[in-house]
């Protein structure tokens, strides 16, 4: 089982910018990893992945261009890096890991891994 714990959510206007980050361990630090986002009365939606490794990249067409997923391998640390926010940003943010270092699908079932997530808000 791999732990998983987020910091950096908070409430920002529009325009700003936030960076959350995720602290992982376990026996198997070298997993597939991923940011999702649950506004409310809304289904749970990937935001962004990243493998280990050869570091395989993907983020939803939503927030291309604004957000950032990267790793420390060293330090067991996902980041989000995200800029130009805006008010549908507004969501609790989890982090998720797989149990493999490369993925292959992104659904929320292939995630094993949970956080407990933070609160991300955006005033307009």
């Amino acid at each position: 089982q791999v732990q998983l714990v987020e910091s950096g959510g908070g409430l920002v206007q529009a325009g700003d910018s936030l960076r959350l980050s995720c602290a992982y361990s376990g026996r198997f630090s070298k997993h597939a990893m991923a940011w999702f986002r649950q506004a409310p009365g809304k289904a749970r939606e990937l935001v962004a992945a990243i493998s280990w490794g050869i570091g395989r990249i993907d983020h939803a067409d939503s927030v291309k261009g604004r957000f950032t997923i990267s790793r420390e391998g060293a330090k067991n640390m996902l980041y989000l890096q995200m800029n130009a926010l805006k008010p549908e940003d507004t969501a609790v943010y989890y982090c998720a890991a797989q149990s493999r270092d490369y993925y292959y699908t992104l659904l929320e079932g292939d995630f094993g891994s949970w956080g407990q997530g933070t609160q991300v808000t955006v005033s307009s």
